[in-house]
């Protein structure tokens, strides 16, 4: 006897992802997919390191990727030290690194 499949089962057959939009991180274009935080857009542009540590100057970026290191610490449209990592990426935002 085998078990029903639940009733989400087969519903992402045949899906399509919403359209890509951008956003800027200093100064430079990057295209990113609704849902995607500006760490996983950094990350897919290539980008593992944006910051330095305050003593020895020491690369960061993704560090945990769930918000716990701070490694990750960005401005967004003004707004610093939000986690890149827990920060969702909207139409239009200005990130800076720096």
């Amino acid at each position: 006897m085998s078990a029903s499949p639940p009733p989400h089962a087969g519903r992402l057959v045949g899906a399509r992802p919403e359209p890509a939009f951008e956003i800027t991180v200093d100064g430079r274009p990057l295209s990113a997919v609704p849902g995607q935080t500006i760490g996983a857009v950094l990350h897919a542009a290539g980008v593992v390191s944006w910051r330095t540590t305050r003593i020895g100057g020491r690369p960061r970026g993704l560090f945990c990727g769930i918000g716990v290191c701070f490694d990750c610490l960005v401005t967004v449209n003004g707004t610093p030290s939000l986690r890149a990592c827990q920060t969702e990426a909207l139409p239009g935002d200005r990130v800076s690194t720096g």
